[in-house]
């Protein structure tokens, strides 16, 4: 059985460094070119560089705003933020009645893999739901 998210905001301190809203599947491509400028735009401290973070983050992002806007209610929400040691992935849509959840298994090509590829790319995954909309958050760190 494959253990549930975990119920929680993401960090705190993490800054708003952008903000996407999506109403359909055709503004993903805007997305994906759009996260990938942002997050390659900022330049990394100490010489450091950004390894395969930007490319991770594109396809968490990607995966989790599909999910949104198939799944949840209109509009979807993107987010980037960083905190003092990561950045902060934040997707939320309208539909409170239900809780995300990653499925056991699922035959290949049935989709429902999201939350799975979130899990794997990123440092932490978690929910969260305010009045008004449901969030999945994932964190990516600042250095590879």
């Amino acid at each position: 059985m494959v253990p549930p998210l975990q119920t929680l905001p993401p960090p705190p301190e993490a800054q708003e460094l952008h903000v996407w809203v999506l109403d359909n599947s055709t503004q993903l491509r805007q997305l994906r070119s759009a996260l990938q400028q942002a997050l390659t735009g900022h330049p990394p401290t100490a010489g450091d560089t950004l390894g395969d973070v930007p490319e991770r983050m594109v396809l968490v992002a990607s995966e989790l705003a599909t999910n949104a806007i198939m799944h949840g209610q209109p509009l979807a929400e993107v987010r980037l933020s960083r905190a003092n040691d990561c950045f902060v992935l934040d997707v939320a849509d309208h539909d409170l009645s239900t809780v995300p959840r990653v499925p056991d298994t699922r035959p290949l090509g049935a989709g429902g893999r999201g939350l799975q590829l979130a899990r794997a790319f990123s440092l932490d995954v978690g929910w969260y739901a305010t009045a008004t909309t449901k969030h999945i958050w994932a964190t990516f760190p600042l250095h590879p």
